[in-house]
């Protein structure tokens, strides 16, 4: 039975309205404040100012640079793990533990985890006092305070959506398929490459963006871990409403953040739709 079009739109009149009301209601008021003076009146000043500025390109190239190293992370230990879960583990009850202890992290507070994370990597720290009982450091590594806390910190939060992403995919795919091409011939790892990697591609591309766009507007990881020392786009941008109280500078670097890394997301969707073998997968 087909819904009939007023029916559609009704069904969507609460979505929508949530949608314009804490979307785009506040997302247009931001891009208003941006273009405005700190006095009043409009403006470009703010944008000649944040784009004119090194200390915010050097911000903006921080949070990329380590938005890229943390998708990275999770797209090299996330699938691995989904492949397992999904292709070598067996029993059901198994792999309903596993997806248990991915989701499970998600319940504590993203604060506690990061307290959690200075006390393994502290100078005194698991990590570092196991390292020197073994012998292989003299001394304490700096492994706290600076970009690679940054990234494990958002590494560990943001893993299982990554892994949990490509398995909804796995999941779908036809075994017959890798039995065919072993069939003809292929090794297991060509088979793999040809077959089971093609064919998640698309997963891989989704939770890639989802992983990049959380991990460049993150907040309480990257001010609790960095311990001040490393600048990011979303601490400078507190910065700007709470210390500094120029929201019209932090509504210029929200917009400018936001831009960037959605031109960096769809230059990565148009290499990603026009690569050959993603678009033999996609159909």
């Amino acid at each position: 039975m087909r819904m009939s079009s007023a029916s559609a739109a009704l069904l969507m009149l609460g979505p929508g309205a949530f949608f314009v009301l804490f979307f785009l209601a506040p997302f247009l008021q931001l891009v208003g404040e941006s273009f405005i003076k700190a006095e009043g009146g409009f403006t470009l000043q703010n944008y000649a100012d944040v784009l004119s500025d090194a200390y915010y390109w050097t911000a903006l190239f921080n949070t990329l640079w380590i938005s890229f190293w943390v998708t990275a992370c999770c797209f090299l230990l996330g699938y691995p793990l989904a492949y397992f879960t999904v292709f070598r583990v067996r029993a059901s009850w198994a792999r309903r533990c596993i997806y248990i202890l991915l989701i499970m992290p998600l319940f504590t507070s993203n604060i506690v985890r990061a307290f959690g994370w200075i006390v393994i990597l502290g100078r005194r720290g698991i990590v570092n006092q196991s390292l020197t009982l073994i012998g292989l450091t003299n001394s304490p590594l700096e492994l706290l305070y600076n970009k690679l806390s940054i990234v494990i910190g958002l590494t560990y939060i943001l893993l299982p959506v990554m892994v949990l992403t490509i398995c909804s995919v796995l999941q779908s795919i036809d075994r017959t398929l890798i039995e065919v091409a072993r069939d003809l011939g292929a090794s297991p790892s060509m088979a793999f490459l040809t077959v089971t990697f093609m064919l998640t591609l698309p997963a891989v591309a989704a939770g890639s963006i989802i992983v990049f766009a959380l991990s460049a507007s993150a907040y309480v990881i990257p001010s609790i871990l960095s311990g001040g020392r490393e600048v990011v786009m979303p601490t400078l941008i507190f910065q700007q409403y709470v210390a500094t109280f120029r929201p019209d500078i932090g509504a210029t670097l929200s917009v400018v953040l936001l831009v960037v890394t959605l031109l960096l997301i769809g230059v990565y969707l148009y290499f990603m739709e026009r690569h050959p073998a993603l678009a033999r997968a996609q159909i």
